[in-house]
């Protein structure tokens, strides 16, 4: 079981040196000693370079919930990181670091196209995507939960969602582990480099796929990229902003939704009172999904531009100052959650922050819970016996938590 606590002398020391830019080794295995020393003693906690961090989940619930006193543009924190790069393009246009009006209008063209009749129509393609993979995994015997399992299915489910040709899904992954790295507090310029060529593969890569939709619109009711295309009411998206959406929505889709079905499979193992009880009674699982969201949120970190001089928890945080969230730190808060470090599959209620909240809240969450249901539920039914074999890696990431390899031996 993992460490959560450190001591009182050990927690005193940690709190007083904690920068995000310079993290120990063991806080990308176990953030969750810092979490709490950080809650329990500095909420609120002032970093070397003035920015700050927050691990209070009322404090980031308020932050949430105030888009005009805490920005998400990026611009200003990306440029002196990412300069004049294929990658600040991708990251200062996509619609997750944007703000009303632009993020109103993209979320609203998004959104119109995950619907939960659109989702819904997603569920028996699902299955059987699941119920293949899960055929070949019986045939091998070892294998790797993450490249075998967890990391096929949302590339399928997001290439699908966008048409893109079966035989050009094999660099996906790649390239948004590559995208998504460069969000980290700390980057090498060879990290950079490699991030920023991933952007003009994919833009290259899409950019036929695009193409060819214009000439050759798909059914709305089942393509997301026809339903891009063509907007809403008259309402289109700039041929900027569509590529780099689309590219979001395959690094998004993509990482958040493998790390939460490796992430649980892994914690069921770490809980085997809990495994049995979900094997038992599989319809535990919506509730099951909500706890792993939360113990092992996907998403770690968050982060907000002061606009004006303000105050969080009785603390001063001055115009222009950054702000960081500990997303995986307030889904551990006691004043929210009861024994919060402890895994509940039953937990009710459970508002945890994986997806955000507020108007950023994550646009195609209800994609990603139906994805963690059926491929944690179909493989517990299938492989109730799996056990975990030596070689599990985690990322290595402070923003993004999960698994880079979680090799097994699966049987029925």
């Amino acid at each position: 079981m993992q460490r959560t606590h450190f001591s009182a002398e050990e927690a005193r020391k940690i709190v007083t040196g904690f920068d995000l830019r310079k993290l120990p080794a063991d806080f990308y295995d176990n953030p969750y000693p810092y979490y709490h020393a950080l809650r329990d003693l500095d909420p609120v906690h002032r970093m070397p370079d003035g920015s700050f961090f927050l691990s209070r989940y009322q404090d980031l619930l308020a932050v949430y919930k105030d888009t005009a006193t805490f920005s998400s543009d990026k611009k200003k924190e990306f440029k002196p990181k990412l300069g004049d790069s294929p990658i600040y393009e991708h990251h200062t246009t996509s619609l997750v670091f944007s703000d009303p009006p632009a993020h109103t209008r993209v979320r609203r063209l998004m959104a119109a196209a995950l619907t939960p009749r659109h989702i819904a129509a997603m569920e028996a393609g699902l299955e059987a995507l699941v119920g293949g993979l899960l055929d070949k995994m019986e045939a091998k015997g070892e294998v790797d939960l993450v490249d075998d399992y967890a990391g096929a299915i949302p590339v399928e489910i997001i290439g699908n969602l966008l048409g893109v040709p079966q035989g050009q899904r094999e660099s996906l992954r790649e390239w948004s582990l590559l995208v998504l790295g460069a969000l980290e507090p700390v980057l090498t310029p060879a990290q950079l480099d490699r991030a920023s060529r991933a952007i003009v593969e994919m833009e290259h890569y899409l950019g036929k796929v695009i193409d060819d939709r214009r000439r050759n619109p798909g059914d709305p009711d089942t393509d997301m990229l026809s339903r891009l295309i063509a907007g809403e009411n008259g309402e289109q998206l700039e041929p900027k902003e569509l590529m780099h959406n689309c590219i979001f929505l395959l690094n998004a889709g993509h990482e958040t939704t493998t790390n939460l079905i490796g992430n649980g499979l892994v914690a069921l193992q770490e809980w085997p009172e809990q495994k049995a009880r979900l094997i038992a009674e599989p319809e535990l699982i919506k509730t099951a999904v909500e706890e792993f969201l939360r113990m092992e949120s996907s998403n770690q970190l968050g982060n907000r531009l002061a606009t004006c001089n303000t105050e969080i928890g009785g603390v001063k945080i001055p115009a222009q100052s950054f702000v960081t969230l500990g997303i995986g730190a307030a889904n551990r808060d006691p004043e929210q959650f009861t024994d919060p470090d402890q895994m509940d599959i039953t937990r009710a209620p459970n508002r945890h922050l994986a997806f955000g909240s507020g108007i950023h809240q994550c646009v195609g969450m209800a994609l990603g819970r139906l994805e963690g249901r059926v491929a944690i539920g179909r493989f517990l039914e299938r492989f109730p016996n799996y056990t975990l074999l030596p070689g599990v890696q985690r990322g290595g990431r402070a923003r993004f938590r999960g698994f880079l390899h979680a090799p097994a031996r699966v049987r029925p």
